[in-house]
């Protein structure tokens, strides 16, 4: 058993950039600031750390961009009726989307589309924003939004090395709990925006 967990530990070790690129694909931003706050402890070389968060990265809003552009157009043209997206209110956003899309890409990437970045990124695709300048604004601002959040979990890091052993895990605890419900108070607010 014991030399079962060795190698799993070994394996972790040995692959951790990787883990880090498929972390991110399926959840950015809490792999980043992980990231940053083990960074600070001396678990990752940085550069191969941060490039490997902002491929993850990358590569999900590709995916997103993909399931916009050849998944949701047409099933939302024909069944937005039932969740009230009609034609009139589909062509309004799209005519906003087409005129000013540069801007709300990267005000999306770096805020995390204040709780619609994932809608953001597939409007993109649905509304066949050219994939290059897509690319390109999506690899800018992932540069600056990983940046951001490892400093972020890097912090982190300074402050729980100052917190006494015994009170690392409610510390730890404490940070993961005001953040799940920050997230969950900011979409519930945002949601009930009329716009």
């Amino acid at each position: 058993m014991e030399a079962l967990i060795q190698n799993i530990v070994w394996w972790i070790d040995s692959s951790k950039y990787f883990l880090l690129f498929l972390g991110c694909i399926f959840e950015g931003p809490i792999v980043m600031l992980t990231s940053g706050f083990l960074y600070h402890l001396g678990q990752f070389n940085f550069w191969q750390m941060y490039f490997a968060l902002v491929l993850g990265d990358f590569t999900a809003d590709i995916i997103w961009y993909c399931i916009g552009r050849y998944g949701t157009r047409d099933i939302t043209f024909k069944y937005g009726k039932f969740f009230g997206l009609t034609p009139e209110t589909l062509a309004k956003v799209e005519g906003w989307f087409t005129k000013y899309h540069q801007k709300i890409l990267i005000i999306s990437k770096l805020t995390t589309g204040f709780g619609f970045a994932v809608a953001v990124l597939v409007t993109a695709g649905m509304f066949k924003v050219p994939f290059k300048k897509y690319l390109i604004l999506t690899l800018f601002g992932g540069f600056i939004w990983t940046a951001m959040l490892i400093t972020i979990g890097y912090f982190f890091g300074n402050i729980f090395i100052l917190i006494p052993g015994s009170m690392k895990i409610i510390f730890l605890v404490i940070i993961f709990l005001i953040f799940v419900f920050g997230i969950k108070f900011l979409n519930n607010r945002l949601k009930n925006i009329k716009i």
